[in-house]
């Protein structure tokens, strides 16, 4: 790890510290269960001595210890803890069970916490139980009453300087990544602390700041997921949240979160076809992070590509190729060998000159990054089955059928066992293979595909939403193709209508889509 990855993780820590504090402020006075998770014994100390420091000269806290024979968490803060007014419980001791062998330990922290919640409810008290990645890992599944009661989980990744020998290191280091996919907290749970934060130290403090940057990133994720139950509505939202935490970052010159905030705004823009917005907040995020971080670097690599991205998708190739040439190059300096953003940039560049009808060049690079992720990722994994897709998609225009058509196969089954259920991918995967089987006159096959499709995007998101404008532009094309135009009709103006909704009339898909009903319409009219 190298030191600006390392500050990169401190300023995550910052966050989760400052999130951690203000639940806790908010919780004084209620049961409030929150699980932190550290591995490192002086980070957690250091933590820890911060926020006592901080809550001291208003709250009443306690550290408890567990017994390591009888190690109940009702029981120690029971005979530990005065119950008094404005008490806050920091429950120690959990790391030691079950190390050396000594499983039984475990086991029985695992039975108290299961049958503890009712036993609880007198502590009128916020209770942060700090905990290793190895105890986390198994408590969602060893005591899940517990674990559905929890109001929040604190992850602080390993910090170099703090984890000198630490035995957990090479565990820990190779959890951060799973630990920091999608928040863990609700949009709820997080407006909540935002109220509480702004009542505490005001609307415009640089406490409030990290909470407008995280529900501005969960409302984006949400929005661009299955997850959003109003997508429209929280699109606004993560706008609003999102230059409220560019204001204050910038007022405070926090400027790495204001390069994130910058990128992540940005993203927002370019995913509705705001392409000029887009461009002007990934410049300027680019141009902070190349001063913020000087040589190569990570965040510098990813703003490059977003900016190629944005330039591909507006047809701009010759700006495109450039940004994208320099970050493969400049993500092959940083992780020597086989790795994931390495692949990713393969996929990228080879995805514009697919687009260019630079079949040879992009195939090299599809297929190099098929190879790598085979290597990185043994089994299923989402980046494999995207690889597979990119190729197959490559074959299929080249009108290589008999080539694509297995690769779009296992990409649908992969995604299949790895998302049980709806998913986004699956759909995706569903549409691909009914396109190549439209390409190919197979109508039959096709339909059921393109109709699945439709369904699962409808169930996944509620409402207007690109990927159902997307299901329906495909099954009207299908029967335009097969010239059943009474039907293709319709389901070109629905989807018309959404794109116009949520994209905007300008939008390149709504552009589509329209183009495309108005030739349906002129064969109609000749028919």
């Amino acid at each position: 790890m190298n030191n600006l990855t390392n500050q990169s993780i401190i300023n995550a820590n910052e966050q989760t510290y400052l999130s951690l504090l203000v639940s806790v402020e908010a919780g004084v006075g209620m049961l409030q269960i929150f699980i932190a998770v550290c591995d490192a014994d002086r980070q957690r100390e250091n933590i820890i001595a911060n926020y006592e420091q901080e809550l001291a000269p208003n709250y009443n806290i306690y550290r408890v210890y567990l017994d390591s024979q009888e190690p109940s968490l009702k029981q120690a803060i029971t005979q530990q803890v005065t119950l008094t007014e404005n008490a806050i419980a920091i429950v120690l001791g959990a790391e030691t069970l079950g190390s050396f062998n000594q499983n039984e330990s475990l086991k029985k922290f695992f039975g108290y916490l299961q049958w503890t919640r009712e036993a609880l409810r007198e502590l009128k008290m916020p209770i942060i139980l700090w905990i290793p990645s190895r105890i986390y890992d198994q408590i969602s599944k060893q005591a899940p009453d517990f674990w559905s009661w929890r109001n929040g989980v604190f992850h602080f990744q390993p910090e170099l300087s703090l984890v000198q020998g630490d035995s957990s290191i090479n565990q820990s280091l190779g959890n951060i990544k799973d630990n920091q996919e999608g928040s863990v907290f609700s949009p709820e749970q997080l407006e909540a602390s935002l109220a509480e934060a702004i009542q505490q130290w005001g609307a415009d403090s640089s406490k409030t700041e990290v909470l407008y940057s995280q529900l501005g990133t969960l409302y984006a994720e949400r929005v661009e997921s299955a997850k959003s139950t109003n997508r429209q509505k929280e699109l606004i939202l993560a706008q609003e949240y999102l230059e409220k935490a560019i204001v204050l970052q910038t007022k405070f010159q926090k400027l790495e979160a204001l390069a994130t905030s910058l990128n992540n705004l940005a993203n927002l823009y370019h995913n509705q076809g705001k392409y000029s917005e887009a461009e002007l907040l990934y410049l300027e995020a680019l141009e902070m992070r190349k001063r913020l971080f000087i040589g190569d670097h990570s965040d510098v690599a990813t703003s490059l590509n977003n900016l190629a991205s944005l330039y591909y998708n507006q047809g701009k190739y010759s700006e495109a190729e450039l940004l994208y040439l320099d970050a493969l190059e400049m993500t092959k300096r940083l992780f020597t060998g086989d790795h994931p953003d390495v692949a990713q940039s393969l996929n990228n560049l080879a995805s514009l000159y697919y687009n260019q009808g630079k079949y040879s060049e992009a195939e090299l690079l599809y297929l190099d990054a098929l190879e790598m992720t085979k290597r990185l990722f043994t089994g299923d994994h989402p980046d494999v089955a995207q690889s597979l897709n990119n190729l197959a998609g490559l074959y299929h225009s080249q009108g290589r059928y008999s080539e694509a058509e297995p690769l779009y196969l296992d990409a649908l089954k992969m995604r299949k066992r790895l998302f049980t259920g709806d998913h986004p991918n699956v759909a995706s995967s569903l549409n691909n293979l009914a396109s190549l089987y439209n390409s190919q006159g197979r109508y039959s096959e096709a339909e059921p595909l393109y109709l699945d499709a439709l369904e699962m995007t409808k169930r996944l998101f509620t409402g207007d939403h690109p990927n159902v404008v997307t299901s329906l532009n495909n099954l009207a094309f299908l029967y335009k193709s097969q010239g059943r135009y009474s039907e293709a009709e319709p389901l070109y103006l629905d989807a018309l209508a959404m794109s116009e909704r949520t994209l905007g009339a300008n939008h390149p898909i709504t552009i589509t889509v329209r183009n495309n009903l108005r030739r349906l319409q002129q064969q109609m009219t000749s028919f």
